[in-house]
């Protein structure tokens, strides 16, 4: 070994030990005949200190390290003079005797520090030098300890973690694929998976009753803050269960990670259905960290002379606390946001209850006195507190204010950021209707199990499924699944798929369904997502080693990129060869 100890194990007690470090140079100080270098590696740092009387030439040859110098330290502990309450090494330093230059280093094209001066898409192309900051080195810690306590709790309770292929079947259903060509079967694709859905129903019937894994998935989507084009699931199924015994399992899951990774105790979490989440809340996973849940208007203003209220199909406000005294300028600025078009709206109107008990309103000339009072009252105001009112089309409206919401709460910082709420979402529709596709889609997947039968409106029909949402993101999804043959061909009929095109796409899994398959369901959490909720950012880039920028690429390696002529004849894609010669 090149080091007896790391840059964070040596304490008091190991002084006047003898000890080699080695690491990376965070910092070189000289102060006349001393210079202090301060030695990091992925554990802390160590405090180096070069004198003269111990070797003369040393400092010369400190002159000649710069940062991110690879060193390697041959010394003696000793208790420092002015210790540094910061550092968890920070009473001791070690009384160098010789230094080595391992390997030297490039000025480094941004600081290597907590705040650095580089921006994200500099320190995605020199990610190896990202990675050595304390941020986002702890946050895959933190990764890695999520993984490390998902597989000890999930095995206490006698789940097999399987490996499912990554080359499968392409499927209509869901995002776009990634596909890979076959060499071996010319003209024919392979695609990466999306989940390992069909698999895992597949080793219910096969009597595995208790599945995970921890599995890569591949989506072909536009990306986000919280999307890459391959991310990480805990993927689980069980069998001869029903809906609440997953939600108990899974809930204690999440439970255990709290704890054992951030020392949190979570409470029982909140349940909700989705149309409660949609009409309290206008989304599908609302932010239960504050208030501001949505009051029905349409009742007390609709048909009081005002054409957008008159005209609208619902009319939904938002109580705030304590933000009566408003200015103009605000208002103005949240009705802007309000007619951007992330939100579409054509207007923000307002009722303010002043604390002298008066009420001011954008529309004071369409309202008595009396019915704005009542619709104050409907919203349990106060003195002091502004009421905030949208109006339009049902769906769209609660969509709109449901931004808009979470909007206000940012823009007035009102979000806790010391708590974790956590809630299942239940009783989705079974079925969305796409207006790009002009068709009905799952609002899931198609193996999805109905709450009850299959006839009357299919817009109505209700879905065995839950997701789980912590702090505004969905982080969990799953299902009670179709175990039964006939339930499912009913469902690729309402899907538009015909018997033949469903036996094609899906005929394996409807085979096994005639070969004893057992009740079952499951769930996949997304542990980007979890990871990035536990360490409090915005962006699951900062929980990845090696993310893919907005545009889907990594930078650092510069990918996707293109690939040779011979490489695309070998897999029968001629097409490049074909428009480089007509070129």
């Amino acid at each position: 070994m090149l080091r007896t100890h790391t840059c964070e194990e040596l304490r008091i007690k190991d002084v006047n030990k003898k000890v080699i470090l080695a690491g990376w140079v965070q910092k070189i100080r000289e102060l006349g005949h001393l210079t202090f270098i301060d030695l990091r590696d992925r554990y802390g740092i160590t405090q180096i200190t070069l004198s003269t009387d111990i070797n003369p030439n040393l400092l010369e040859q400190a002159h000649t390290i710069q940062r991110e110098y690879v060193v390697q330290i041959t010394g003696t502990v000793r208790e420092r003079e002015n210790k540094n309450p910061h550092l968890s090494t920070g009473d001791i330093e070690i009384m160098a005797e010789n230094i080595k230059t391992l390997n030297p280093s490039h000025t480094p094209p941004f600081t290597i520090e907590d705040n650095t001066d580089g921006g994200e898409e500099l320190r995605m192309k020199y990610r190896y030098l990202d990675l050595r900051r304390n941020p986002l080195k702890n946050n895959l810690i933190l990764r890695h300890k999520l993984a490390l306590e998902t597989r000890k709790y999930l095995d206490s309770l006698n789940f097999l973690e399987i490996e499912t292929p990554f080359l499968i079947k392409s499927t209509p259903e869901g995002a776009r694929d990634f596909i890979a060509p076959s060499r071996m079967n010319p003209g024919t694709f392979y695609a990466l998976p999306q989940s390992p859905q069909t698999f895992k129903q597949i080793l219910m019937v096969a009597g595995y009753d208790r599945y995970f894994q921890i599995v890569r998935c591949f989506r072909d989507e536009d990306l986000r803050a919280d999307r890459q084009p391959e991310f990480t699931q805990i993927d689980c199924e069980m069998c001869f269960v029903e809906r609440e015994d997953i939600l108990q399992t899974f809930e204690g899951l999440i439970k255990h990670l709290f704890k054992a990774v951030k020392n949190i105790d979570l409470p029982v979490f909140q349940r909700i259905t989705y149309e409660q989440a949609m009409n309290d809340y206008g989304s599908d996973k609302p932010d239960l960290r504050f208030d501001m849940k949505f009051v029905h208007l349409t009742e007390i203003l609709k048909n009081k002379g005002l054409s957008v209220f008159d005209t609208a199909e619902i009319i939904i406000g938002i109580k705030v606390k304590n933000q009566a005294t408003a200015t103009r300028k605000q208002i103005d600025e949240w009705t802007e946001f309000a007619k951007s078009p992330k939100i579409g709206a054509s207007g923000l109107v307002y009722i303010k209850y002043n604390e002298d008990g008066s009420i001011k309103s954008s529309v004071d000339k369409f309202f008595t006195e009396e019915q704005l009072r009542t619709a104050l009252h409907a919203a349990h105001s106060q003195k002091g507190d502004i009421l905030l009112i949208l109006a339009g089309e049902k769906i769209k409206t609660l969509r709109r204010m449901g931004q808009f919401r979470l909007y206000l709460a940012d823009y007035l910082k009102c979000i806790p950021q010391d708590i974790s709420a956590c809630l299942w979402v239940l009783d989705f529709p079974l079925f969305e209707y796409d207006e790009e596709e002009q068709r009905w889609v799952s609002m899931h997947h198609p193996f999805t199990s109905p709450i009850g039968d299959l006839s009357g409106n299919i817009a109505g029909l209700k879905a065995n499924a839950y997701d789980m949402v912590i702090n505004g993101s969905e982080v969990g999804g799953g299902s009670i699944r179709i175990h039964n043959k006939p339930i499912q061909k009913k469902v690729f009929e309402l899907l538009g798929l015909t018997e033949e095109e469903a036996m094609k796409q899906f005929g394996f899994l409807m085979n096994a369904f005639e070969y004893g398959a057992p009740p079952h369901g499951g769930i996949a959490f997304g542990l980007d997502r979890l990871t990035a909720i536990m360490c409090n950012t915005d962006t699951i880039r900062d929980v990845i080693a090696f993310p893919k920028n907005n545009a889907g690429k990594d930078i650092m390696i510069d990918a996707p990129s293109e690939v040779s002529d011979k490489q695309l004849e070998e897999l029968g894609l001629v097409f490049k060869a074909s428009l480089n010669s007509k070129n």
